[in-house]
């Protein structure tokens, strides 16, 4: 027995062929594809993945700045525009895939993209689940309520914490509706990823810290006494709320990426290693 393909279309799932385009809406607004390049400050050295080129728009400009521009686009209509725009551009090469199904390269990459808002999230995954990809930075115009999520201080999705161990993500500013076509019914944002220097947890240690996140996070508004028990003993607790600075009411939600570190480094010094949570790598897709 087949499995049937599901997508979304607007806000119900149906049958057939997973078009990642849905959701896609189309910068016209030159001046701020400028500034979006800018933003990312591209080198001559720099090799771009853009997620959802569309018609082009900001893949020209990409083209002129990079040494390689490797061009992501599913929807045929546009793969024909895309094909005659960069028909004499020899650094940029179009990709006819879903998104979600390309291979990321395994050399150094810079991600500038406006991507399709419905799939937001499993873009954002299959970028930063795993730190030791070469994904070096980001710029990416997305929909407005999924960048505010994804730089809150209160956190309600436990892969976004695991994100913020290895990446610096930040809100850099509102894009209203208006500079798109056709205009979507929210505003969008810009939001910039800088890998960081320093990261909280090294990278040979990913798996252990996403079982620490994934077991704390049964339930974001859990107090953190709760949230730690069955990893650390009651007395390991009191001694690590003490470091942390923090009472009993705390949530899950609302430690910092600065907490969590403290609570990973704890964990692996003074708690047995049977004792820690468990995560199989499998599960970080589904995440």
């Amino acid at each position: 027995m087949t499995r049937k393909k599901r997508i979304y279309k607007k806000n119900k799932i149906v049958r057939g062929e997973p078009p990642n385009y849905l959701g896609q809406h189309l910068m016209h607004n030159k001046k701020l594809l400028l500034k979006i390049v800018n933003e990312a400050a591209i080198s001559p050295n720099d090799l771009i993945l853009e997620l959802g080129a569309g018609k082009g728009a900001l893949t020209e400009i990409l083209s002129q700045r990079a040494k390689k521009v490797l061009a992501v686009e599913y929807d045929k209509k546009f793969i024909k525009i895309l094909e005659k725009k960069i028909a004499n551009t020899k650094n940029t090469k179009i990709i006819h895939q879903d998104i979600l199904k390309i291979k990321l390269p395994k050399e150094p990459f810079v991600v500038v993209s406006n991507i399709p808002y419905a799939i937001t999230t499993p873009i954002m995954k299959k970028l930063l689940n795993y730190p030791f990809h070469p994904f070096q930075k980001g710029v990416i115009v997305m929909e407005k309520g999924a960048a505010k999520r994804f730089t809150s201080n209160y956190v309600k999705d436990p892969y976004i914490i695991a994100w913020r161990m290895w990446f610096d993500i930040c809100y850099v500013r509102d894009i209203s509706r208006r500079n798109f076509s056709p205009p979507p019914r929210v505003d969008s944002a810009l939001v910039k990823i800088c890998r960081k220097t320093n990261p909280i947890v090294p990278y040979r240690d990913y798996l252990i810290f996403w079982g620490l996140v994934d077991y704390m996070y049964k339930n974001y508004q859990f107090p953190i006494d709760d949230a730690l028990k069955g990893v650390f003993t009651a007395q390991q607790i009191k001694r690590l709320k003490r470091i942390l600075r923090i009472n009993n009411d705390i949530p899950v939600a609302a430690l910092t990426e600065q907490q969590w570190g403290i609570i990973y480094e704890t964990m692996v010094k003074y708690v047995p290693n049977f004792r820690w949570p468990k995560i199989r790598k499998g599960k970080l897709k589904h995440f």
